[in-house]
């Protein structure tokens, strides 16, 4: 029996690069965002807000990286995944800290899960072009365009 298994996370050093990767995005956008990297337990690595960001959405945000790096795929798919199942719908939507919305993306490196980052305060799209170029800065797996 195994008392202790090896983990990989993400580092702090990927994470800070990936936030501040975020709110380059979002300044190129014109849009002020939150944005957060989490490891894969949900425990918060990195944060950057931007000034004038709403305040309101700095959890959202870091909620967010939490949903994504816990289950591993990207916060926008949340409702494809569930599908027509209304209980699921219902249930996993009114869980403490699950978003299921998009502007969470996972963090892998090379298939593995290391984390998630989450970004709120723009619209659904625009968080989700900045959360992809925290992804892109990093060398993560790419999720691909978002929507």
């Amino acid at each position: 029996m195994k008392i202790a298994v090896p983990q990989v996370t993400v580092s702090w050093e990927a994470a800070h690069a990936a936030v501040e990767a975020a709110v380059r995005k979002a300044e190129a956008l014109g849009v002020r965002i939150n944005v957060g990297v989490a490891d894969t337990a949900g425990n918060l690595v990195a944060f950057l807000r931007m000034p004038g960001a709403f305040p309101q959405s700095i959890s959202i945000a870091i909620d967010k990286a939490y949903t994504a790096g816990g289950f591993g795929f990207p916060t926008g798919d949340w409702m494809k995944v569930v599908g027509d199942n209304e209980g699921m719908k219902l249930g996993f939507s009114a869980q403490p800290r699950l978003i299921v919305f998009g502007g969470g993306l996972p963090i892998r490196v090379d298939g593995q899960l290391v984390g998630g980052i989450g970004v709120s305060g723009a619209s659904e799209e625009q968080d989700g072009l900045c959360a992809r170029a925290g992804l892109l800065a990093i060398g993560a797996d790419d999720v691909g365009e978002p929507g």
